[in-house]
This record gives C-alpha cells, structure tokens and sequence, in this order.
C-alpha cells in the first residue's frame, strides 16, 4: 500500500510518499516539495500546484492519499490562499481516482508521536524514525507530508482491521 500524503500550502506544498511494507514496516519512497512563486498570480501558483501534483501521482501511481486539515490561524489572508489550495489538490487527487482522507493537525500528532500536543521538532524525529531515515527530512513541509501518509496508512490499517 503507497500512500500520498500532502502538507497544504500555496507558497510551498509538502508532499511524501510512504509505502506499508509486507513486514508492517513503513518505506519512504519519495518526498519534497511544490514551491510557487509569490511574483505569480494566484491562478497561475494553483495550476502549478496542480500540474505538479498530478505529475507526481502518474509517476508513483499510489494508493490512496491523505492530506492535512486548515488549521485556522489569526492570518485570514493566509488561510483563504491555503483553503484554495486544499481545494485543487482535493480536486487533483479525485480526478486522479484516489481515495482521499482528511487529518486534523492533532491526529496527525496522535498518531505519529502519540500524543496529540507534540511539537514540530518531536514530530520530525518521529517521523525520521519510523522512515528509518539518517536524517530528518527536509524542509519541514515535507516532513510534515510524511506525518500525514504514516497517519494515513496506520488510519486505513485500523480501519481494515475492524472490517476483517
């Protein structure tokens, strides 16, 4: 099972690609980021967005994907410009056929550290660990992306258990 997870972002977009090994284990198999330039018009940075994204799913062709809520901070400006960005990646990975699932910032936290209030530099370690990386990923954005398609797979784990 290959998950995407994504890191929503207009300026930079995280994305990391986990594969659920026959061991139970977890594999990084690719990771970065989608950078837009601010010079650009926003419709321009969305098409980007989705351009690059859809390139990504046709090279890994994975499984489903996963991507991190709005998290609603004090910057409205900045949460419309994401919001809009969520918006073309979840209508990149449906045209992609991809199951999608959704993560609260806290869940993804649970769900990697176990405990829903961990920092972001507990957060990378973890992540590093259960990659089995030598070094924490880089940028954080990407970091954060492996986060969300750990969550994603342990979430559809879960889920196929309780259904077995």
């Amino acid at each position: 099972m290959l998950s995407l997870g994504i890191d929503p972002g207009t300026a930079t977009l995280g994305f990391g690609l986990v594969r659920e090994l026959d061991d139970g284990g977890l594999k990084a198999v690719d990771f970065g980021v989608i950078r837009t330039g601010p010079e650009r018009a926003m419709p321009r940075r969305l098409e980007q967005i989705h351009l690059e994204l859809g390139a990504i799913i046709e090279k890994h062709q994975p499984d489903r994907a996963g991507v991190e809520e709005l998290f609603f901070s004090r910057n409205v400006s900045t949460a419309m410009t994401v919001a809009q960005a969520r918006g073309v990646i979840l209508l990149t990975l449906q045209a992609a056929g991809l199951p999608i699932a959704e993560y609260k910032p806290s869940v993804i936290k649970q769900s990697v550290v176990g405990y829903g209030g961990a920092d972001k530099a507990q957060m990378q370690e973890m992540v590093r660990l259960l990659l089995d990386l030598g070094d924490t990923p880089k940028p954080d954005d990407a970091a954060d992306a492996l986060a969300v398609a750990i969550t994603d797979l342990n979430s559809y784990r879960l889920h196929s258990l309780s259904l077995a």
